[in-house]
């Protein structure tokens, strides 16, 4: 489901929230597509990128952002 309310996240490294997010990406939050049963999202729409959460998980759960712009022809 598409949620336009932040949902906060953690993994065993790190805990996610509406704030910490923005910040280490430098741009504001719009959307998140959480799938059912999921705790951490699969995808982060904002103002200027689409963010692919990719899942890390070998000894400890971790998650690292893929960003790709949403208007290239913009940047």
């Amino acid at each position: 489901m598409i949620l336009t309310k932040w949902k906060d996240f953690g993994t065993d490294s790190e805990y996610y929230t509406q704030s910490l997010f923005e910040k280490q990406l430098e741009d504001n939050f719009e959307a998140l597509y959480l799938e059912e049963g999921k705790e951490i999202p699969s995808y982060i729409w904002t103002d200027r990128y689409v963010v692919i959460v990719k899942s890390n998980t070998r000894m400890i759960s971790d998650v690292s952002f893929l960003k790709y712009p949403r208007n290239p022809s913009s940047l």
